[in-house]
């Protein structure tokens, strides 16, 4: 056992031979930063001022490693428990949780690696605290399901990527980039795994959106940048269920922001002064119609957290299959079955969130007067945050699709992609 691990066993957090730790040690250990951040999270996003500090001191605390299993030096968090903490995270500062969304799907997809130095090497990396970032989305007019970004043999056994990626979360505080490639040699689909800091890298902070403004999201520009042969994973062969954890970060952003935006609007009614001639009641923080709004808006919280916390329970299924199958306990039939439960209760929590959350963050201003609107407060990036999160793999098409399965027995597809026509 690590020394990692004996620190984690000893605080109480894991212990050896299971992999399911006490989800209070967990949180206990994490909430100071949480605290932490929450505390400047209006500012940064005030002066769009990315939180390297405050990721780096996660990923010292471990935080990227809750999913490895103690035995390797990590803290063996559920799929449950890593989304209950992540929206824990979210209500904080939704635009961190969020940033570090490729990096847990790539832990994600190393776990379910095969056992052997490759799977160990990178669970050692993730509990040192190196952090992956994200390069997938081509940009321009490319077609739909092209790569332009390559991959081609140097000739001295290393590889060569040449490509430029947006959308690219996280990637600026990552020391790895998860990079959707192709290979020129065989024409396979393939992630790459780069290394961040060196020369033919560069990674700019220009995402534009209104909200999530301190992701880290921007433009990725690879030039003859180097690739170890063992970095090229074929993408075929990642996890199943990617699709339906990529969401569940995306429904854990939403359920924290509505839950962030509960605890600074009850505070600024609890401490309004002013109120109107024709209110229901002489004091603001005792109106019925005020704490109406502010009910309404914390049982959207409620809703979202048990949403997330559905959806997490059947990517639990999925993973659990997985390792299932490769043990011979269940057939392909089954692995399967468990896949698709997941990505439909991904998508339809995604119906069902999105348009929830966005209103009730858009009522909750019903609960202030107009100084809710001031830009000092920024009580407005909850909403702005909210509805940029649930912009992403537009939700009206996984209704559609959920229909299509529910009238016609069509499966939905767990993986896709986005270009020109």
């Amino acid at each position: 056992m690590s020394t990692v691990a004996t620190t984690r066993h000893a605080a109480g957090i894991g212990t050896i031979g299971t992999e399911e730790p006490d989800y209070a040690g967990l949180a206990a250990r994490f909430r100071p930063f949480f605290t932490s951040i929450a505390a400047g999270s209006a500012q940064r996003d005030s002066l769009q001022q990315l939180p390297y500090e405050q990721v780096r001191a996660l990923a010292d605390a471990g935080f990227g490693a809750l999913r490895v299993p103690v035995a390797d030096g990590g803290f063996g968090a559920t799929l449950p428990q890593f989304f209950e903490l992540l929206t824990e995270l979210a209500a904080a500062d939704s635009s961190i949780a969020q940033a570090l969304r490729a990096h847990f799907a790539f832990v994600e997809d190393r776990l379910l690696a095969t056992e052997g130095r490759d799977r160990d090497t990178w669970l050692a990396r993730f509990v040192a605290g190196e952090l992956v970032g994200n390069a997938w989305t081509e940009i321009g007019a490319v077609k739909v399901g092209d790569v332009l970004t390559k991959v081609s043999p140097a000739g001295d056994g290393t590889f060569r990527i040449n490509g430029e990626k947006f959308y690219s979360t996280g990637s600026i505080f990552a020391d790895w980039l998860d990079t959707y490639a192709e290979r020129t040699d065989t024409g396979a689909r393939v992630i790459a795994a780069v290394r961040a800091d060196q020369p033919g890298i560069e990674r700019r902070d220009d995402w534009d959106g209104f909200g999530q403004r301190t992701t880290g999201t921007g433009t990725s520009t690879f030039t003859h940048a180097v690739v170890q042969a063992e970095e090229l994973i074929d993408f075929d062969a990642r996890f199943k269920y990617q699709t339906a954890f990529y969401q569940n970060v995306l429904l854990a952003v939403l359920a924290g922001s509505v839950r962030g935006a509960e605890r600074e609007f009850a505070l600024e009614v609890r401490n309004r002064k002013r109120t109107f001639s024709h209110a229901a009641a002489s004091i603001w923080r005792e109106d019925p119609q005020i704490l109406q709004v502010i009910g309404e808006l914390s049982a959207a919280g409620f809703t979202g957290e048990a949403v997330v916390r559905r959806v997490a329970q059947a990517l639990q299924g999925a993973h659990d299959a997985a390792l299932a199958l490769r043990a011979g306990d269940i057939g392909l039939v089954a692995e399967e079955a468990a896949n698709d439960a997941a990505e439909l209760a991904a998508a339809a929590g995604q119906v069902a969130l999105t348009p929830l959350a966005v209103n009730a963050l858009s009522h909750a201003f019903d609960a202030l007067a107009a100084s809710a609107t001031s830009t000092a407060k920024n009580l407005d990036r909850h909403w702005r945050n909210a509805r940029t999160a649930g912009n992403h793999n537009p939700w009206v098409y996984k209704a559609r699709l959920i229909g299509d399965l529910s009238v016609n027995d069509v499966a939905l597809p767990r993986v896709w992609a986005i270009g020109a026509a």
